[in-house]
């Protein structure tokens, strides 16, 4: 068991390490990155499930020829007492046909003869070892012998007389008629006697090792679970909360604070994604403090973090729920979902630092509704936990977008997101697709009091929050991206309302057609 332990280590880990103690085990090379691990986990499981099918197989090959080859050796028991019977009654035959001059003897003699060579056939047929195929040899030239003798017997003309009676009728002779053929039957039985000797000492052997080896891959099993829970908390949970803690020295202003690199590939390119772009920040803020683009910068500082909270809070949410995990289903799963949201999250966290410097977006096709869509999945906590009932209209409309997919559901991720932040809980935010002759609109109904102050485009200095929390920054980040783009940001409060006193605020993001790329997705 020990060995086969040691092999199937040295199948997925290349080495003996994780055998030689608990320390060591812990020291395996940890895997670049959270879908390698999920790999190995995969391919863990899939050897696990080969070994226990192969564990299987043998042992079921092992009882079937175990059976088959006791049915043979019985078969071939039978099949030799059949012929030592068989010449015995020829024997009796040819002493009442010669004898008594037994007329039914007579003709019964020769059909003894066919039976006892159909029988020696079938012992050769069933053979299959040159010791059984001389053993079988030696009896047939025996028999032949007898039978040579007994045939002499019956062609003697002077066989009748009474002397020759009287020998037939001699023990001694019938003793030296058979007594070699005797010599080999016991023999051939005794070759017998030893194969069904081997055959239970085979058996005997699989009874005594079988409760050490069927429990192999439950140990292999239990092997899994530990390495792959002990390298999830080391190298993905545990950096995960560094991050998260970091996140929020950040958003205090801290943007010297280092968050380490480290565990799994995606999460320390998030760590480092995060770094860069607090070096960027304090960087531009510090070389830039006399200046607008300094106030700028100051203000996009906690945006940032208040943008990435949200995602790294489900991230959290979902890798607590995967440490409790207890199918392989449900670990994939989150896996999967962390995956997704923490590449999202990468690319915001890229787009974002880009953004600080005067580059064009990167435009590229995308559904309209998907867009939206994607700015929606980070909300769906957020949504959930306030029992608000999102309402969704035109979304049958197939329309492709050129568009920077990462800065604009940044930006409809903070539009939404204000919505979701001012409407009481268990109501209704509408969001409209609407495509007009000349453009595409993205329209965003929350049931609000409305807007306490009036957005203005091309303004990044940050209005009044109504939110405990808030930064006022959303809007005028949203407003920017619009406008790089080309497209339009507009707010619509319905008739009959106080700016912050009324039932809703609308909120519209208008796509100019020529800024379309017709034609269904």
């Amino acid at each position: 068991m020990f060995l086969v332990i040691l092999v199937i280590n040295i199948h997925l880990f290349g080495s003996l390490e994780p055998f030689v103690g608990y320390t060591h085990a812990m020291s395996i090379r940890r895997p670049k990155s959270l879908k390698n691990l999920i790999f190995r986990h995969e391919i863990a499981i899939l050897f696990l499930v080969a070994v226990t099918g192969l564990l299987g197989g043998v042992s079921a090959y092992f009882w079937q020829h175990n059976s088959a080859e006791s049915v043979r050796i019985n078969a071939m028991f039978y099949l030799t007492e059949q012929i030592r019977g068989e010449l015995y009654a020829q024997i009796q035959d040819m002493i009442r046909a010669r004898v008594l001059e037994d007329e039914r003897a007579l003709e019964a003699y020769p059909e003894h003869s066919r039976s006892i060579s159909d029988r020696f056939n079938e012992l050769r047929r069933r053979s299959n070892s040159r010791e059984e195929d001389i053993s079988i040899q030696e009896l047939n030239l025996s028999y032949r012998e007898i039978q040579g003798d007994m045939n002499k017997i019956f062609d003697d003309p002077y066989s009748g007389n009474r002397l020759v009676q009287i020998q037939i009728l001699n023990p001694a002779f019938a003793q030296q008629m058979v007594g070699k053929f005797e010599s080999r039957y016991f023999a051939f039985k005794q070759v017998l006697t030893e194969q069904h000797k081997k055959l239970d000492e085979v058996l005997a052997m699989w009874t005594t090792f079988a409760p050490f080896i069927i429990p192999i891959p439950l140990i292999f099993a239990f092997i899994i679970v530990f390495y792959t829970r002990h390298v999830m908390r080391t190298d993905f949970i545990k950096p995960l909360a560094n991050i998260i803690k970091g996140a929020g020295e950040i958003s205090h202003g801290k943007l010297d604070y280092h968050i380490e690199e480290e565990g799994v590939e995606e999460v320390s390119d998030l760590a480092s994604g995060i770094n860069s772009m607090a070096k960027e920040l304090s960087e531009s803020r510090d070389a830039l403090l006399e200046t607008e683009r300094q106030a700028t910068l100051g203000a996009l500082v906690p945006v940032v973090a208040h943008n990435i909270r949200n995602p790294l809070a489900s991230i959290r949410a979902t890798a607590q729920l995967l440490e409790g995990a207890e199918n392989q289903e449900e670990i994939i799963e989150s896996s999967e979902a962390i995956i997704e949201t923490t590449d999202r999250l990468e690319r915001w966290v890229s787009s974002l630092v880009s953004y600080l410097h005067p580059l064009k977006p990167n435009l590229t096709n995308i559904n309209a509704p998907d867009l939206i869509d994607a700015a929606f999945g980070l909300l769906h906590n957020k949504i959930a936990d306030k029992k608000i009932e999102i309402i969704k209209e035109g979304w049958d409309i197939s329309q492709s977008l050129s568009v920077d997919p990462d800065l604009m559901e940044q930006a409809l991720y903070s539009l939404l997101a204000n919505a979701v932040d001012a409407s009481p809980k268990s109501s209704a935010i509408k969001v409209s697709l609407v495509k007009q002759e000349d453009n595409l609109e993205f329209r965003i109904l929350d049931s609000g009091p409305g807007l306490p102050f009036e957005p203005k485009s091309g303004s990044l200095e940050p209005g009044p929050s109504t939110k405990k929390f808030g930064t006022g920054l959303g809007i005028p980040i949203a407003f920017k991206i619009c406008q790089k783009h080309g497209w339009d940001l507009s707010f619509n409060v319905p008739e009959g309302q106080d700016k912050g006193k009324g039932q809703g605020t609308e909120a519209i993001v208008s796509a100019p057609i020529h800024k379309l790329i017709k034609g269904e997705v």
